[in-house]
């Protein structure tokens, strides 16, 4: 007996400590699930909340250097090291920005044209600068640099670039004085605008051409005469394209269609706000935008854009300043911002997807005569007198804010504001607009769709098994369901795509005669075994009921999809497509979120099925057998029992597959067409959250605003499976709680 005992007491304290050990290992367990959370969590943050960054101006370093006449054009090159300086008398100064290691010292100076009658300068980023003469002569020089490396370190040289030779260009035949000019040009066409002193235009074009042999022969000039121009020019302005001039005189803006060799008058658009006047012109970057500032202190934003059929200058927005007068605008080099700077020097810094001001402070005592800013938009350089100033600019992110993410913005081109997600272009220019709108709309429109493909099939098929089918039956549906969830969503998504969507397109009109046949055809087949004799309906086992449905679903589905053809044919003229697109307005994608619906439905299926039927198994036999000997029927005891007392497993199942739709990436990423739009038309496109980040995350730059933006859908997506997630378990619980009596 005492050995017994001592066995049975050994056994009983390696149980508990077996117990302790599975106590502490799930716990851990746990800790560790939710620790990696916390961590996924911080992350995604760390990672987002720098494009929620204040903008700073932090002034550096000050120097002074002698200076003479006015600036025609300041800039830095591309490593904030050496700043330019084209001067109004024709002379062009570089200069050594300070360093720990070097003071300022001027490095070079040339003299490009002696006592210029007129001078313009093209966008930031073409750099280039022309000076015209008194003999309708122009000369065209560009800033360059140089890198050169030693032993000991690398070193950046600048130099003069004649793009068209040092040769003076011809622009006004008649040899006259030119007192105006205007300047843009890019790769392989140049146009120069000149204005003379007896107030008439002549344009000058410079193309390379396309044939190799002729390009060999360099670029090919033609001149030709601007008329309708008016009295008075106020300001001159030509698109990087060279295909568009714009003049303002007084109230008015004249919109000049440029060709190699000639030029034509296309509109003219009065501008004036009110009782303010347009004071001068600024071209954002791409130059799709005008900046006008006004003489009331504002500055409006055009641009041309398709409105009601026709194309028009539209006045986007207004930006507003305080009473101190505006004195410069600064346009950054590739994106649509800009700095304004007013009398009292204060400093304001816009751009143009964000509604309000990004940064506003007191920066200058003085105000600079001149002022630049660097290609990466760090660096603010000021010129005073002879007085130098560096100014660091923190201004990674301008591009993203809640009302460029969660609003509509009015984009460049577009006829009005809205939500729009296209993050890329082959231009450096290009704006980005990143609204997280259409893919969050997307997002839930496949999850949606899925669910209403989903849940009907999975919770009847759930309820059948659980309740209806037979257990030799049920011990061979049940796993084979649950084997469906091991298919790779890569071969649902890969077969919607291919094999799916070309069927759906080509039986269309059969797929929705079947939507419509197949739940009826369902009912009467049910109604119609209700109505045989008893005896007749005893013959096939409990459970067996299913398989007088196959065949019925079979011979429904093998007809709608035959009479599709002919249905087409006699009603639609043949092609169903096209009569939606003309007569109802409904576009038609191949890959549209009716497939979605079906291929992320039969993925969704297993989940749902699977804990809604064990959560209808689980209910206690007591409860429907005590229904059942009540008097009630089988149906009555599935509906006001079973059905109530497996609530809250039931809610679970269905919030466990809309949680696994929302986050789904392959099928989207493969059946949907991938089209941000935002419409819940059952035949079109869309782009989710998750198929986003899949295509884009591999091409996007590492810490640019696409990237962060990319990861703040991530978190969002995050979100949206963690609330999904949250909900269930609460409902789950208050469920249980009202009808754990039963």
């Amino acid at each position: 007996m005492a050995n017994a005992s001592t066995l049975l007491s050994k056994e009983n304290s390696f149980r508990r400590a077996k117990d302790k050990l599975a106590r502490l290992g799930v716990t851990a367990g746990g800790i560790f699930v939710l620790i990696t959370l916390m961590l996924i969590f911080f992350y995604l943050l760390y990672v987002i909340v720098p494009i929620f960054s204040s903008v700073s101006v932090t002034p550096q370093q000050q120097f002074s250097l002698p200076t003479s006449h006015n600036t025609a054009l300041l800039g830095v090159d591309d490593s904030n090291t050496i700043a330019y300086r084209f001067s109004d008398d024709g002379k062009v100064t570089f200069v050594n920005l300070p360093t720990q290691s070097h003071s300022a010292e001027v490095v070079k100076q040339q003299t490009i044209m002696a006592n210029p009658s007129a001078y313009a300068v093209s966008l930031p980023r073409d750099g280039m600068v022309a000076y015209g003469s008194s003999a309708g002569k122009v000369v065209v020089v560009k800033a360059d640099f140089a890198l050169t490396f030693t032993a000991a370190h690398k070193q950046l040289q600048p130099k003069i670039e004649f793009p068209f030779g040092n040769v003076p260009l011809t622009v006004t035949p008649t040899h006259e004085a030119i007192t105006q000019l205007a300047i843009s040009g890019r790769d392989d066409r140049t146009v120069i605008v000149a204005k003379t002193a007896n107030n008439q235009l002549y344009g000058l074009s410079l193309l390379l051409p396309e044939n190799v042999v002729q390009r060999a022969q360099g670029w090919q000039q033609h001149q030709f005469k601007i008329n309708n121009a008016p009295a008075k020019i106020d300001d001159l302005q030509l698109t990087p394209d060279g295909k568009t001039l714009y003049v303002l005189s007084g109230s008015n803006l004249y919109l000049y269609k440029l060709t190699a060799e000639t030029a034509f008058l296309r509109k003219i658009e009065n501008i004036a706000t009110g009782s303010s006047k347009p004071v001068a012109i600024t071209l954002l970057s791409g130059a799709n935008s005008l900046l006008i500032t006004n003489s009331n202190n504002t500055i409006s934003q055009w641009f041309e854009a398709v409105k009601q059929g026709q194309r028009q200058l539209i006045n986007v927005r207004t930006f507003h300043f305080s009473a101190s007068p505006l004195v410069k605008i600064v346009p950054e080099y590739y994106r649509k911002g800009f700095f304004a700077i007013q009398k009292d020097g204060t400093t304001s810094a816009y751009y143009t997807a964000e509604r309000k001001v990004i940064y506003k402070e007191k920066v200058f005592n003085k105000v600079p005569t001149d002022i630049a800013i660097s290609p990466k938009a760090n660096l603010l350089v000021t010129l005073n007198d002879e007085h130098w100033q560096s100014y660091q600019v923190k201004n990674a992110h301008p591009d993203i804010g809640l009302s460029s993410l969660l609003q509509k913005v009015w984009y460049e081109g577009y006829a009005e504001p809205d939500y729009v997600w296209q993050s890329t272009s082959a231009s450096d220019e290009f704006e980005p607009k990143l609204s997280l709108v259409p893919i969050v709309f997307g997002t839930l429109k496949a999850a949606l769709y899925s669910m209403f493909f989903a849940i009907p099939l999975a919770l009847a098929g759930a309820i059948y098994t659980a309740y209806f089918m037979s257990n030799k039956v049920r011990k061979v549906i049940k796993p084979t369901v649950e084997l469906m969830e091991a298919l790779p969503t890569v071969i649902l998504g890969f077969l919607a795509g291919v094999w799916l969507a070309p069927i759906v397109e080509q039986y269309l009109a059969g797929i929705a005669l079947g939507m419509v046949f197949l739940p009826l055809s369902i009912i009467v087949v049910g109604w119609s075994w209700s109505m045989l004799p008893g005896q007749w309906r005893s013959r096939i086992p409990n459970g067996f009921h299913i398989a007088l449905l196959i065949p019925v679903i079979v011979a429904v589905t093998y007809g709608c999809f035959g009479l599709s053809p002919w249905l087409e044919t006699q009603f639609f003229n043949g092609d169903l497509q096209g009569y939606l697109n003309h007569h109802l307005g409904v576009g038609y994608d191949q890959r549209n979120a009716l497939i979605v619906g079906i291929a992320m439905g039969f993925a969704v299926i297993p989940t749902i099925f699977t804990i809604a039927e064990d959560a209808i198994f689980s209910v206690p036999v007591h409860l429907t057998k005590g229904s059942l000997a009540l008097g009630a029927t089988q149906w009555q005891t599935l509906t006001k029992v079973v059905l109530l007392t497996a609530s809250p497993g039931i809610f679970s199942a269905i919030m466990m597959g809309l949680g696994r739709a929302v986050g789904e990436t392959m099928i989207v990423l493969m059946a949907t067409g991938n089209t941000p739009v935002m419409d819940w038309n059952l035949l079109e496109g869309l782009r989710t959250l998750a198929a986003t980040i899949a295509i884009e995350m591999p091409e996007s730059e590492v810490g640019s605003s696409h990237y962060r933006v990319l990861f703040l859908a991530a978190f969002v997506l995050f979100v949206f499976t963690f609330v999904f997630n949250t909900i269930a378990e609460v409902v789950r619980q208050r469920l249980r709680e009202k009808y754990s009596s039963l």
